[in-house]
C-alpha cells in the first residue's frame, strides 16, 4: 500500500487522460440538462453507440484520424483536448505537490475546476454539482492537514460568497442587468474554504486580471468586446483559484 502512494504521481498521470474523457461528458451533457454516467456514449452525427474501443482516451482519437469509425465524420478536437489538459493539470500537480496525497488530492481540484471553467466558458454557467463541493472539501482538508486553522478557511467560504452576492446584486440593483452571478460567488466561495480569507484578495486579483486579458485577446481576435459583452468571470477565477492554491498568496500573510 505504501509504495501505490508512494507512486501516486505515476497513477494520477495514468489515470488522467480517463479522468479528462469523463470531464467532457460532464462538460457536455450537465448543461443540457442529459444524464451523465447511465447514457452510452454515442457518435453525434451518426448516433452510433461507441465500443470500448472508440473511448480509449487519445488513442482512439489519434487511431481514428479524428474521426468517427463508423460514418466517417469529424469529431473535432474537443474530448482530446479535455483529455490533455487534464493531464496537464496532474503533471502540474505531481510536479508541486509533495505529498502522494496532496497530489491525488490536487488533481481532484484540478480536474473539478478544469470542468468547471470549460462549461462557464462555453454557456455563462457555474453547475453547483462541480462548485458546490468544493466548499465542505476544502474545509475537511485544512481540519485535516492544519485544524488550528480551519476557521480561517470557514471564514475565507463567508467571506467570498458574500462579497461576490453583495458586489452582484449591487451591479443588478445599479445597471439593470447580470453582473457577477451567483455561480461565481459560490466558486469564490470555494476558493475562500480552500485558500483561507487571507488569500481571498489574491484570488480576486488574479481572476480580474485574467478576465482582462481574455477580454483583450478577443478584441485582438475581431470579436467586439463592450461593456454590455457578457463574458464568464468562471475560467479566469477558476485559475486564480488554482494557482493561490497551488503557490499561496501575492503578499503572503
Amino acid at each position: 500500500m505504501a509504495e501505490i502512494f508512494g507512486n501516486a504521481w505515476v497513477w494520477a498521470v495514468i489515470a488522467a487522460p480517463f479522468v479528462g474523457s469523463f470531464l467532457g461528458v460532464l462538460i457536455l451533457r450537465l448543461p443540457a440538462g442529459l444524464p451523465v454516467a447511465w447514457a452510452r456514449s454515442a457518435c453525434p452525427h451518426c448516433g452510433r453507440e461507441l465500443a470500448p474501443i472508440d473511448l480509449a482516451p487519445l488513442a482512439s482519437w489519434l487511431s481514428s484520424g479524428g474521426k468517427c469509425r463508423y460514418c466517417a465524420s469529424p469529431l473535432g478536437r474537443f474530448y482530446p483536448g479535455i483529455e490533455i489538459a487534464a493531464l496537464g493539470v496532474a503533471i502540474w500537480a505531481a510536479l508541486t505537490l509533495p505529498a502522494p496525497l496532496l497530489i491525488w488530492t490536487g488533481c481532484l481540484l484540478g480536474w473539478s475546476l478544469l470542468a468547471a471553467a470549460v462549461i462557464d466558458a462555453r454557456h455563462c454557467l457555474l453547475p453547483d454539482v462541480l462548485v458546490l463541493p468544493l466548499i465542505p472539501a476544502g474545509i475537511l482538508l485544512q481540519v485535516w492537514t492544519m485544524p488550528e486553522q480551519w476557521i480561517d478557511h470557514l471564514a475565507g467560504a463567508s467571506i467570498g460568497f458574500a462579497l461576490f452576492a453583495a458586489v452582484g446584486l449591487f451591479y443588478r440593483r445599479v445597471r439593470r442587468r447580470e453582473g457577477l452571478g451567483l455561480g461565481d460567488a459560490k466558486l469564490l466561495a470555494a476558493a475562500g474554504a480552500w485558500v483561507g480569507w487571507a488569500g481571498l484578495p489574491s484570488v480576486v486579483l488574479l481572476g480580474a486580471l485574467f478576465g482582462i486579458v481574455t477580454a483583450l485577446i478577443m478584441r485582438m481576435a475581431g470579436r467586439e468586446v463592450g461593456r454590455v459583452t457578457e463574458l464568464p468571470f468562471g475560467p479566469g477565477l477558476a485559475l486564480a483559484f488554482w494557482l493561490v492554491w497551488l503557490y499561496g498568496p501575492l503578499v503572503p500573510a
